[in-house]
């Protein structure tokens, strides 16, 4: 018999033996070595993070509150409550939350429709691979086939004006102003959904519905009481996801918008490229500032809605 941690305590376990499964162990410290080779793995994620991240919100601080001499100074920031710049944000909040509500309904539909396949078919697995390939398909590219599909001399605008003489812009080109965005926005938003939602419905538990049925409830009774206030925080997490990534969009905008900065990563790229923006320097650092700020807000509540969503699928 062997003395244990505990004086006057005797164990009847020789010297040596592994204590059973489910007893208590002492826990080894850990070895310099493995948290060393923890660090460095970090190293490269910690890199991008300072790069593209920290640097840049640095940037816009720098900017935003020091004019072109390095002077501290309030200008910049006070340029936000410009009339012209207050319309660049409220355009950019309504094109990136319609384009969000939109993408959200019938990406949730869509990810519905996909609960009746098999998680293993094909045809689970075609439209998840699809939804990753379009989620990212943006920029140029998309502007491009925009552009060469439904543009004033696209192949559709041109097939329904000659064979059915419909002609889609005769209200004006509506595709190279605001409304022309909400086509390209939609066409990357419904993927991005269905990559981003689809896991939470998967987390139902089928023991729910069962419960459900057994207690006599209905499936619009599972739905409302049971999977609706499951899956709502996952769905609202999603739909900010989804307006924070139409809100931070540039390319596409700018490929397609070629007069005027009608959203605020355009005015960013006019308050770049012009020595003075009505009348101040540096004022890109204040919409960039501005933006943060945004972004900061919209993430920080996508987080404790996640934090709610992953409650559920422990």
């Amino acid at each position: 018999m062997t003395l244990t941690d505990t004086p006057g305590a005797l164990s009847t376990e020789p010297p040596g033996a592994v204590p059973a499964r489910g007893q208590s162990q002492r826990r080894r410290p850990g070895r310099p070595r493995g948290r060393a080779a923890s660090i460095l793995g970090l190293t490269p994620f910690a890199f991008y993070v300072l790069a593209f991240l920290a640097l840049p919100t640095a940037i816009a601080l720098t900017t935003a509150f020091f004019d072109s001499a390095g002077g501290f100074t309030l200008d910049n920031v006070a340029t936000l409550f410009d009339p012209l710049i207050l319309d660049t944000f409220v355009s950019s909040f309504w094109i990136s939350a319609l384009t969000a509500v939109i993408g959200a309904v019938v990406g949730a539909l869509v990810c519905y429709a996909l609960l009746g396949a098999r998680p293993d078919g094909a045809l689970r697995m075609m439209i998840e691979s699809a939804s990753s390939v379009l989620a990212q398909f943006g920029g140029v590219m998309l502007a491009f086939a925009f552009i060469a599909t439904i543009g004033v001399q696209g192949l559709i605008t041109v097939m329904l004006r000659s064979q059915f003489g419909l002609d889609i812009y005769a209200d004006g080109v509506w595709l190279y102003a605001l409304p022309g965005l909400i086509l390209p926005y939609i066409y990357f938003q419904v993927p991005l959904m269905v990559i981003t939602f689809m896991p939470a419905l998967d987390g139902l538990k089928p023991q729910w519905a069962e419960a459900n049925a057994t207690l006599g409830g209905s499936r619009f009774t599972y739905w409302r009481r049971i999977a609706g206030p499951i899956l709502a925080p996952a769905f609202f997490g999603s739909l900010l996801l989804l307006f924070a990534n139409a809100f931070s969009g540039y390319a596409t905008a700018a490929a397609l918008i070629s007069q005027g900065s009608q959203i605020v990563p355009l005015q960013i790229r006019s308050a770049l490229i012009s020595e003075t923006v009505l009348g101040r320097s540096n004022m890109a650092g204040a919409l960039a500032l501005g933006m943060i700020a945004v972004m900061i807000v919209v993430m920080t509540a996508y987080s404790i809605l996640q934090k709610r969503t992953t409650r559920w699928q422990r």
